[in-house]
């Protein structure tokens, strides 16, 4: 069976459970309109009808079907995009894998050695990035055999390009990506705009040497951080923070640990 025979299969799988799950809405509404009746006595209500009439819900989804075949079309076609544009982005994620994996621009935390690397595009003003600073501490934390590389991509206004600036100076005085990391985390888990301000304040309590700290921010290996960082997030089509590479996937958006965790363990199979 070919990749896209068995993705379809899923794909009409998942077609008969969403409309079977539509099924299950509307009987919950027609019970709840006729009564007071419980959240915990509806869904009794939903299963015990749903296990009792199996074949009137499949009797309904293909009279559906039947009646309106376009929507199975409809759906095959933009199942067919999605594969096709999955692949695209994976291509394009192997293109340009040394860059993403490799770059001696980056910070890399976690297992340098670790066999699933995560990439992470962030912006210290973005908020969906402040709420999942939680989701990548506890990777680092939990999966010993994880690799994470962290660049900055301040999209966010002049404040974000100065905190990240001043980031990218941080890292530069910094081999094993440690003080990086408590600066990372005091400004991404802190209050206020980001700013030249705020970030020169986490740098000081991270202990850096702040008098290098002043001369490397200015420096060509700032600039050339930073814009590799922006011609790697065009070339993947990343436009929003935080969004993440994994294996050959990119993952866009605040997705939460589990769905984090999901993706690394396809990537590791």
């Amino acid at each position: 069976m070919s990749p896209f025979e068995n993705r379809t299969g899923h794909a009409m799988l998942l077609l008969f459970r969403v409309i079977l799950a539509s099924a299950a809405l509307i009987l919950v509404a027609i019970v709840s309109a006729n009564g007071q009746t419980q959240r915990a006595e509806i869904e009794a209500i939903v299963k015990d009808y749903l296990a009792k009439h199996p074949e009137e819900i499949e009797r309904v989804v293909k009279q559906y079907l039947i009646t309106d075949p376009d929507v199975l079309k409809d759906a095959l076609s933009e199942l067919r995009q999605r594969v096709v544009r999955h692949t695209e982005k994976s291509s394009i994620v192997r293109a340009n894998a040394e860059q993403l994996l490799n770059s001696s621009h980056q910070v890399t935390l976690g297992n340098p050695k670790g066999d699933v690397t995560i990439v992470e595009f962030f912006d210290y003003n973005c908020g969906f990035c402040k709420r999942a600073l939680s989701d990548m501490i506890s990777l680092l934390k939990d999966d010993l055999n994880l690799r994470v590389v962290l660049k900055e991509f301040p999209i966010l206004g002049p404040g974000s390009l100065e905190a990240a600036r001043i980031a990218v100076a941080v890292r530069m005085q910094d081999p094993d990506g440690q003080k990086y990391l408590a600066f990372h985390q005091k400004l991404l888990g802190g209050r206020g705009h980001a700013d030249a301000s705020l970030a020169t304040s986490a740098a000081q309590d991270s202990g850096v040497d702040m008098e290098r700290l002043a001369r490397d921010v200015t420096s060509e290996e700032v600039r050339n951080t930073l814009d590799e960082n922006m011609k790697l997030a065009r070339a993947l089509g990343i436009t929003g923070t935080p969004s993440y590479v994994i294996g050959d996937a990119v993952v866009p958006g605040a997705v939460g640990l589990v769905a984090l965790e999901e993706a690394i363990r396809a990537a590791r199979n």
